[in-house]
């Protein structure tokens, strides 16, 4: 046994002893006085804990209390019997502190036992059953919030274990509390019992075995009892208010102190008025002048006081705010901050705002979110956060979309009409303000809400601001898409994907690829507008082909080939295509042109020949346009990737794929030829 423990089982066994050995009266004032300050010293502890865990032995603690109070009782009662006195202790408290007079201290002493009794301890028990049950029935709650943090990662093991530890202690405290508040309340009627028992047992005594009279016995032997009631009493009420304290803190998470004067200061302008309703009790007729006025004085310079501290603390600290955040600015590591680019931003103008302020009515951030779910389910392609600002530079209905800080796109938006459009093609025939739609260049019109039905019965397509800025980013997003994916965002996929083909992934990265060359051939696929949600196909194929070759343009060539059920899906229409092809003495010029270098092939072809490719293709399109149709060019599987090279930069919008990239069963209708003639 430590020594504690054994200190304990000492004062255990002596609390016991006293009720049986009778006790000098010399060691009976050492005890009363222990006893005083062993309460006091209970009671300034329960003050001063941060939360009622932290004297979570405070239940057993008001046992030993009791049991120390009550055993000094039966103590001193029998020295009042037997000898009739107590020690000097109990005879001062009989003597000065009720000036002799049994009456009087018979009444403090009623009255220091129902301010214990009925209020305190009735309290104190009512709280401490409350706060039980309340604890008990949440701690369901409490466990399921533990294992749904632990299931999130939110927590470690060792941590929810803690958790759940401290809140098996916390309800065990308040049962404990619930149960010990009884021993306060059971003290309170011994002590009751306790005095009358003296009362009539020392006048008893006093007149049969000392022959006092009446008066004499009832004088010396209920001084002596009261002056005993009251120093019993003062210890037990330190413990009551120590009990009250402890199970009416669990709002609180301070020292008791602290937290008075914290809260009771806060509000100096409160204290201002409770002085201006003292000076109004000051000068009322009849009631006494001084007393009021003082506390009045008192209370105003208190709260002019706090009210200009609080001033000075709230400059000091915007002061200190301030500095701190110029001496960030001033750190070196700090200009790193700055070369932070946004993968996305859109900053519009002011009078846009509300379309992005949920307050407001504006439903742009649950339309960016459905972009993103768009997007990833379009082209497999997880869209950065995008970043939304307002800009006072900007015309108030204009708005920019960025693309790693440099502007993509620019469009005007009127958030108080709607976008019309004729599906047809045809002019508009209704009034309005003339505009493009900023996605498409579709010729259109913003008209007012009160044209909306006039718009839908004459078969207009209808789009509110929102939805245009929507379309509008979704297709900027698209036409970046390959710039938007970096080796970060491909090793993400590449993690996910490890999750459900973990050989696959293995197998590929980086044994045989590295995350760059992945990324390079993702890159190459989206920026044709090919989605990469089929992962596991694509790394299948680059691992059947990375051991012939590592140039990522021609495995690029191979994933689309084993990707043709994806492409023809993607571009084709039904079971037929419109196609432009490519005049043989095209296809024999590009494939003359083809050069090889370390990096991989590339093409030497004169410009000459390249603009009059571009020029006849233009040519093409234009006229089919004209005619309603939107065609495709294909071509044989070795030139595809050398004639996208040579349009990329012209026309980027047209898709170029080869026949190796058509599904069997796909009927190809040739609608013109690409060709080197002048005209």
């Amino acid at each position: 046994m430590e020594l504690g423990d054994i200190t304990m089982a000492i004062m255990a066994i002596a609390i016991i002893v006293m009720m049986i050995i009778p006790l000098p009266a010399a060691l009976m004032d050492i005890l009363l006085v222990f006893n005083v300050t062993f309460s006091l010293v209970i009671l300034l502890i329960s003050m001063n804990i941060e939360k009622p865990l932290d004297f979570s032995i405070f239940p057993s603690l008001l046992l030993i209390a009791t049991m120390l109070r009550l055993s000094l009782n039966v103590s001193s009662t029998r020295l009042i019997l037997t000898d009739g006195y107590v020690g000097k202790v109990i005879e001062s408290f009989g003597n000065f502190v009720v000036k002799g007079n049994p009456l009087v201290g018979f009444i403090i002493f009623v009255i220091i036992v129902v301010v214990q009794f009925i209020v305190i301890t009735k309290g104190a028990e009512r709280v401490a059953e409350v706060a039980a049950r309340f604890t008990l029935d949440a701690m369901p709650g409490k466990q399921m919030s533990i294992d749904a943090d632990l299931n999130a990662g939110i927590i470690t093991e060792s941590e929810a274990q803690k958790r759940r530890l401290e809140i098996q202690k916390e309800a065990n405290f308040y049962g404990a509390m619930d149960g010990a508040s009884k021993f306060v309340k059971g003290d309170a009627i011994a002590g009751i019992i306790i005095v009358i028992i003296d009362v009539i047992g020392g006048l008893i005594t006093g007149i049969v075995f000392h022959g006092l009279e009446v008066t004499e016995a009832l004088s010396r032997y209920t001084l002596l009892t009261v002056g005993d009631g009251i120093v019993s009493q003062i210890p037990a009420l330190l413990i009551s208010m120590a009990t009250g304290i402890i199970v009416t803190k669990a709002a609180s998470s301070g020292h008791l102190g602290q937290d008075l004067v914290k809260q009771l200061t806060s509000y100096p302008k409160l204290l201002m008025l409770s002085a201006g309703a003292l000076g109004l009790f000051a000068i009322i007729p009849g009631l006494p002048f001084l007393p009021f006025i003082a506390l009045a004085g008192t209370l105003g310079y208190m709260s002019m006081s706090l009210d200009r501290a609080s001033k000075q603390k709230d400059q000091e600290v915007e002061q200190l705010q301030k500095e701190k955040e110029l001496e960030e600015m001033r750190r070196p590591e700090n200009i790193y901050s700055l070369l932070q680019v946004d993968p996305i931003e859109v900053e519009f103008g002011y009078n846009i705002i509300p379309l992005a302020d949920s307050n407001q009515g504006g439903d742009l951030l649950d339309r960016v979110v459905m972009i993103r779910r768009q997007c990833a389910l379009d082209l497999g392609l997880v869209v950065p956060m995008i970043r939304l600002r307002d800009n006072i530079q900007l015309n108030p209905n204009e708005y920019v979309i960025k693309i790693k800080g440099v502007e993509a796109a620019r469009g005007e938006l009127r958030t108080d009409c709607f976008m019309v459009m004729n599906p047809t093609g045809g002019p508009i025939d209704i009034d309005g303000i003339e505009t493009r739609e900023p996605a498409f260049g579709l010729q259109a019109r913003w008209i007012s809400s009160d044209k909306k039905e006039q718009a839908e019965l004459k078969g207009y397509t209808i789009v509110d601001a929102a939805s245009v800025l929507a379309t509008h980013l979704t297709e900027i997003i698209k036409r970046y898409a390959h710039e938007l994916l970096g080796r970060q965002e491909v090793k993400n996929l590449l993690d996910n994907l490890k999750n459900q083909y973990p050989a696959l992934v293995e197998e590929t990265v980086p044994k045989i690829l590295t995350i760059g060359e992945i990324q390079k051939v993702l890159s190459n696929l989206l920026k044709e507008n090919v989605p990469i949600r089929d992962m596991v196909t694509i790394l299948e194929t680059l691992g059947d082909y990375a051991a012939l070759t590592k140039d990522t343009e021609m495995l690029t060539e191979y994933v689309r080939q084993r990707l043709k059920r994806v492409i023809t899906e993607r571009f084709i229409t039904g079971k037929s295509a419109k196609v432009i092809t490519l005049d043989s003495r095209v296809e024999d010029l590009i494939l003359d042109s083809i050069r090889q270098n370390e990096q991989g092939s590339y093409l030497a072809i004169e410009p000459s020949s390249v603009q009059k490719i571009r020029n006849s293709l233009v040519k093409l399109i234009n006229n089919l346009n004209m005619r309603g149709i939107t065609p495709i060019v294909l071509t044989s599987p070795m030139v595809r990737m050398y004639f996208r090279k040579v349009i990329e930069d012209y026309i980027s919008f047209l898709p170029v794929l080869s026949y190796s990239e058509l599904e069997p069963g796909i009927e190809v209708q040739s609608v013109g030829m690409v060709t080197l003639n002048e005209n």
